[in-house]
């Protein structure tokens, strides 16, 4: 029984107490930004699963860093994207020992009064381990919920982030008490803003004054949305830079940690066969197409203030789109990869309103059962006219690209649940064989579900005739990674942002780019514009996308 649960696990905890505070005041307060280490790098295998060397991680100058501590603090730990991601996340990475086994610690943080006790009671039903890792992590929960803490304050509170500051100058100074001069060991801090956008700047403010790492460096991972339009934006940048260097902040996109999203830079630039084949000469159209079937389903409060637009497309896809699009990076290095990203960026049009569809889904009633209208949500306010579906025609104004119609298309409740990217090609000159029903090649990533890359050809029917037909050159990686396991993608960005690796993370310049593009186009659907049609619940979306598509020669594939 639950209650049966509750109590075994307390007897298992009840010899976990919060240190001693006898070296407290071990370092200090520092103001600012901290400063920056070497960083102790974890290395990443071939297969993309990282792991750590056998000496332990290193820093730049060579000599092992596994002696270093490292803290975790989750900024809104009592909030549902903390229970429900966030520290499952870091669960999964220590019982891989991808995490240190002892210098750690998880120190939660948020408004609601919580005991250590109580606050490992809340995580411990939200761990779990893979299927085919059961055995490896038994025994781990123990281990890793012994290693979390809690301290109650406001993300406003100095008095509070002090009191953060001295639970975790305690547990550093237990362990750097026990290593020596010629270890050099730091004790590093990453901060995890799982909170609400009001509050980011408050909380970066009283993190760099109150709680930055005094024997190491400080990373902050910042949880978009990164403002609503191009001047929120760079008010949010401009606060951040007030407390903290621009090195220090991870502007975080879950989306750019899914598998299929980091493959997309070895499946351009890994493979000759399609490099020469990724530009305006052979390709017809891109679309970068997402789909959910289900609707706002009591979140619509908070989805009323962005949207379909601003919670989907800003980010996530036209992250996707600038990966895809990119020039070759001089080097895998993180800001080689993001300066091309930014190229992209800054060579799109500004999005036209004529080239956008929005929508909003109605209710719909059939024999099994009846689904609600966007409105039927009761924290959606009435009559609101915030659009859940959009389409848009987007063009990229440089050589490799110009003419080029790159389609994005993303909704809720629609008729099924998937994220994916198609390159369809230009037709065949001279069209030796004449069936165009056949249709042209096309390039299908799928990123979720059941990740895929798939390539449509013609092929001849097997008999004595000549007849073709479309078939598909199919990678599902369900079938061909069998043995491997697919890590989270809060396990990945988590992951890279303690290595210092920012490959997945989002630089200012590349979000005011971003920003630019929407931001006219957002203001005017705001203001009422662009009425969003209806469609009905588990319909493929409004008619009008199609007439977009339409417009520039193309028809979705989906």
């Amino acid at each position: 029984s639950s209650s049966a649960r509750r109590e075994g696990f307390s007897t298992r905890r009840r010899a976990i107490a919060e240190p001693g505070s006898e070296r407290g005041e071990r370092g200090g307060n520092k103001s600012g930004a901290a400063r920056q280490a070497p960083m102790p790098r974890i290395l990443r295998k071939e297969t993309g699963v990282a792991s750590l060397p056998s000496q332990g991680p290193s820093g730049s100058d060579g000599k092992p860093g596994h002696k270093d501590f490292l803290s975790i603090v989750v900024l809104g730990a009592s909030g549902d994207l903390a229970k429900k991601k966030v520290i499952p996340a870091l669960f999964a990475l220590y019982y891989q020992n991808q995490l240190p086994t002892d210098n750690f610690v998880i120190m939660g943080y948020a408004r609601s009064d919580l005991s250590d006790e109580k606050f490992r009671e809340t995580l411990e039903a939200r761990l779990t381990c893979r299927v085919d890792e059961r055995e490896s992590c038994a025994g781990k929960m123990d281990e890793f919920l012994a290693k979390c803490f809690y301290c109650q304050g406001g993300y406003d509170s100095e008095e509070g982030f002090e009191r953060l500051n001295h639970k975790l100058l305690i547990h550093e100074g237990r362990h750097l008490d026990t290593t020596t001069a010629d270890e050099d060991a730091d004790a590093n801090r990453v901060f995890y803003m799982s909170i609400p956008p009001s509050v980011f700047l408050d909380a970066a403010e009283c993190t760099s004054k109150k709680a930055s790492a005094t024997k190491g460096w400080t990373r902050v991972i910042v949880e978009k949305p990164f403002g609503r339009d191009s001047e929120t934006s760079a008010a949010l940048n401009e606060g951040l830079a007030k407390h903290l260097t621009e090195e220090q902040v991870y502007r975080i996109d879950h989306y750019l940690g899914k598998e299929l999203v980091e493959n997309l830079i070895v499946l351009r630039f890994a493979n000759l066969v399609f490099e020469p084949l990724w530009n305006r000469q052979y390709v017809e159209n891109v679309q970068i197409i997402f789909s959910e079937n289900f609707g706002t389903e009591g979140r619509g409060g908070y989805f009323d203030q962005y949207g379909i637009i601003r919670d989907i497309m800003q980010n996530h896809l036209l992250q996707v789109l600038a990966l895809f699009a990119m020039e070759p990076p001089v080097s895998l290095d993180a800001e080689d990869i993001r300066n091309e990203k930014v190229k992209v960026l800054r060579s799109m049009r500004t999005l036209d309103l004529e080239d956008v569809v929005v929508g909003q889904y109605s209710g719909r009633t059939t024999k099994d059962a009846t689904y609600p209208s966007y409105l039927d949500d009761e924290t959606v306010p009435e009559g609101s006219i915030v659009p859940t579906f959009a389409a848009a025609a987007l063009f990229i104004d440089n050589p490799r690209w110009e003419g080029v119609p790159f389609l994005m298309k993303a909704g809720k409740a629609l008729d099924k649940r998937e994220a994916e990217i198609r390159m369809q090609f230009k037709g065949i000159p001279g069209a030796l064989y004449g069936d165009k029903s056949l249709g042209n090649n096309e390039l299908v990533i799928r990123i979720q579900p059941e990740e895929a890359i798939t390539l449509k050809i013609s092929n001849k029917i097997p008999g004595l005739g000549m007849n073709l037909n479309r078939t598909k050159l199919n990678l599902q990686y369900s079938e061909g990674y069998k043995e491997f396991q697919f890590p989270d993608a809060y396990e990945r960005l988590i992951l890279d942002a303690v290595n210092g690796d920012k490959r997945l993370f989002i630089r200012s310049d590349e979000l005011k780019a971003a920003w630019d593009i929407f931001t006219p186009a957002l203001h005017r659907i705001d203001a009422g514009e662009l009425p969003p049609e209806l469609y009905p619940y588990g319909s493929r979306g409004p008619v009008g996308a199609h007439y977009l598509a339409s417009k520039y020669g193309v028809r979705w594939s989906t």
